[in-house]
């Protein structure tokens, strides 16, 4: 067993890791490969950071890693099954290395026991900080049309790096001033981003309206590694929001990503919306949090 600071080098092998991780059950699938590429090029993720990501390989394979979600102060904490004792190590190397000023939050499924086990005795406890893990099977065509005037576009935010951030700054409720949007997208956004390299335009669907100006948002992430897809983000306008844009696009999404192998799907959420379209509840976690004055 050998340990390893995180280098751009080994973003597949930690794709690959995530992919193996939740292979034969869904315990770690609030952390999965999709939400990683996610976050490494997201315009508020710190790559400064990015070196204090530890990673444990076995004869060159990582078993075991500990990463930041965006900023330290959250990390998620895992190993492959068959290394359960080193669960431990990563997580007294998470709490040294990726705590803010307050401490470190990590959050766990709430039936993995010998996970919470072993947070309890590290000093973390349970709070009433929850995530829910939705799952919808892809055995059936979707179906729901976008309202006339609308239609459904590919939209890739490398191409298109200002008009996808102006919605998302929209959808997301960060208010309709554009020059508020501007001032952010240039302290930001507007940064030398990499395209996400499993990303998919065919699975990245925007709602144009009329005036051809984006209204709703969703993508949906694919891997051929694996048999699910996962969804996020999704978004709309507010002034856009009750005509059925989303659900449109969400089922076109899920159709394509089904007709490319995906047999389930999964959003981390809680929202009733997407129980609505027929999500259903699979697992549930837990933060645990260690303060930083123990």
């Amino acid at each position: 067993m050998e340990f390893q600071h995180y280098e751009e080098k080994d973003y597949d092998a930690v794709c690959d890791f995530l992919t193996a991780l939740n292979e034969k059950d869904g315990r770690h699938i609030n952390w999965n490969w999709a939400r990683f590429e996610w976050m490494a090029e997201h315009p508020e993720f710190d790559k400064s950071l990015s070196a204090s990501i530890g990673l444990w390989t076995e004869e060159g394979r990582i078993v075991g890693a500990a990463i930041y979600d965006m900023y330290f102060g959250e990390a998620f904490c895992g190993v492959l099954p068959g290394h359960e004792p080193l669960f431990p190590v990563v997580l007294d190397y998470a709490w040294k290395e990726l705590k803010d000023e307050n401490g470190l939050g990590i959050s766990l499924r709430d039936d993995s026991r010998a996970e919470i086990d072993a947070a309890a005795a590290a000093g973390f406890v349970p709070s009433k900080q929850t995530e829910t893990n939705l799952q919808m099977e892809l055995t059936r065509d979707l179906k729901a049309e976008l309202p006339a005037g609308y239609r459904a576009a590919e939209l890739d935010p490398f191409e298109e790096p200002r008009s996808f951030q102006w919605l998302l700054w929209q959808g997301f409720d960060h208010g309709e001033d554009p020059e508020a949007f501007e001032q952010d997208y240039q302290r930001t956004m507007a940064m030398d981003l990499k395209p996400r390299k499993h990303f998919n335009k065919k699975l990245s669907l925007a709602a144009a309206g009329p005036g051809g100006e984006y209204a709703s948002y969703c993508c949906v992430w694919y891997n051929g590694k694996t048999d699910y897809a996962y969804l996020e983000p999704v978004c709309t306008v507010p002034t856009e929001r009750g005509k059925g844009l989303a659900k449109a696009l969400i089922y076109e999404a899920l159709n394509r990503a089904a007709a490319l192998g995906a047999r389930r799907a999964y959003v981390i959420s809680g929202n009733e919306f997407y129980k609505k379209l027929g999500f259903s509840e699979e697992s549930r976690f837990t933060f645990y949090w260690k303060t930083a004055d123990k």
